[in-house]
């Protein structure tokens, strides 16, 4: 989901970016700890899983964003791609279902602020409707007023976001479950096998595989600096074969320290990062540990929340532009902050997050939620892997920097593999999990959520009028 948050940025062509550094950029828009205890449920196989998923998506986005964005880096990001393979319809279609996926994402993500920061009160709380609620409409609003009023804060504080919210809090729970084995306690998980590693597919299992999408989406970030490094056709790889190292195991190794303590039939999906770190620090005798590590993963989860709430939104000002919205979606506060789409996002994203208090299980609610944005982020996804192909058609002679080796048969393995994946994905994507009784409801839920936000940029371009292009300032 993190790509669109770079849509706005310009290339800086006298910046020179190393290896690691290129590296930690991807690290820093895809390692994100909420989304370990959906996949701490599966113990051992959950390594299986992540397997699965870097073989069809991880390495495939990657690939693709690099060549895209070196090939097209005058601005634009997935809109300008897909738009010159498919056109307008196309590229609104792509950037929109980018941005309204983010109106079911912010939700979950609140949903975790909310349950986190419920440590640091009663942990009880975050089994309360009301609480949570209540919590996410004020984490919301806050950080959407900060964004009206001043994005570039926001923007400064984004890397302490993840480093406290995702990077340092992912390092300790390895570190506790390290320490915990190295003493001999017992973990609910059973011996390792090299067999206990392999999923088990089932229908009620394959379900989980949507997760994999929303745990390595945006690691084509990278790629919109591709330009920045001395040499992309070496530099490149490197950089997407670290970092995919560093989040692979990262992501592997926090999975299993959760799946070690705790119960799957216990694991709140919202609040199961904190579970295991309680149960750590009161295991080690620090319980006093446990409110303060709360109330650090809630600020930086705002602080990362503030700054991603403004990208989304300036891309649909990208669109504005072009003549396919209507001029208000274009219009901007002295601080450049698009104010008409933050304050729609925002009124759009509390009415749905009222489903954590209609539906009789947070788990529930998060659930749904997430198989929404899945199911949006695989039609973004298959539009880029389309347009990779289509563009070494329509457009063989443009200069990439970084070009898929192996001709058109890379492209079709790398564009065709990674168009498998998410198509897999969406249909894996309506499949109910155990936990929701109702399939029906659920499915039905589902696709039409997933319709409502993705059909708006045909009924814009059916009824566009020519007073909607934004004239260039004169000389």
């Amino acid at each position: 989901m993190s790509e669109n948050k770079e849509l706005s940025t310009g290339l800086p062509k006298k910046k020179i970016l190393g290896v690691f550094t290129l590296a930690m950029i991807n690290v820093a828009a895809v390692l994100s700890i909420r989304n370990f205890p959906s996949m701490a449920e599966y113990g051992w196989s959950s390594i299986g899983w992540y397997i699965i998923g870097t073989i069809l998506f991880l390495i495939p986005i990657s690939l693709a964003g690099a060549e895209l964005a070196t090939g097209w880096p005058e601005g634009g990001g997935i809109y300008a791609w897909v738009k010159r393979a498919f056109g307008d319809k196309g590229g609104f279609t792509a950037i929109f279902c980018e941005w309204s996926n983010n109106l079911v994402w912010f939700p979950t993500v609140l949903a975790f602020i909310a349950s986190t920061l419920a440590f640091a009160l009663t942990p009880t709380l975050a089994n309360n409707p009301m609480y949570m609620f209540t919590v996410m409409m004020a984490a919301f609003w806050g950080t959407t007023i900060i964004a009206l009023s001043d994005p570039e804060l926001t923007n400064k504080f984004s890397n302490v976001g993840v480093v406290l919210g995702g990077i340092v809090p992912a390092v300790l729970i390895i570190a506790l479950g390290m320490i915990w084995i190295a003493g001999g306690s017992t973990t609910v998980l059973p011996p390792f096998s090299l067999g206990a590693i392999v999923p088990n597919i089932t229908l009620s299992t394959l379900p989980f595989f949507a997760t994999i999408v929303l745990l390595f989406s945006g690691m084509e970030m990278a790629g919109f600096h591709a330009l920045e490094t001395k040499n992309p056709q070496r530099d490149y790889p490197r950089a997407m074969a670290l970092s995919a190292i560093i989040i692979f195991l990262c992501t592997v190794f926090a999975t299993l320290a959760i799946a070690f303590v705790i119960p799957a039939s216990k694991l709140n999906l919202a609040s199961g990062v904190m579970q295991a770190i309680q149960f750590f620090f009161v295991s080690f005798g620090m319980p006093g540990l446990v409110a303060p590590m709360a109330l650090l993963i809630t600020v930086g989860g705002i602080v990362l929340l503030a700054a991603w709430l403004i990208g989304p939104a300036k891309g649909l000002g990208v669109v504005a532009d072009d003549g396919n919205m209507p001029p208000i979606f274009n219009k901007t506060n002295k601080h450049g902050a698009p104010v008409a789409i933050l304050i729609m996002q925002a009124v759009i994203g509390s009415i749905i997050s009222l489903l954590y208090v209609f539906l009789p299980s947070v788990n529930a609610a998060y659930w749904l939620l997430s198989a929404i944005t899945t199911e949006l982020l695989a039609i973004v996804y298959l539009l880029v892997f389309a347009a990779l192909i289509q563009l070494r058609y329509s457009q063989p002679d443009t200069p990439r920097p970084f070009k898929i080796p192996g001709g058109m048969v890379g492209i079709w393995i790398v564009g065709g593999l990674g168009a498998f994946g998410v198509i897999f994905t969406f249909i894996v994507g309506l499949m109910p999990p155990s936990f929701f009784s109702n399939g029906p409801v659920y499915v039905v839920s589902v696709l039409v959520g997933t319709f409502l936000l993705a059909v708006p940029p045909l009924v814009f371009l059916k009824y566009r009028k020519a007073s909607w292009k934004v004239s260039p300032p004169a000389n």
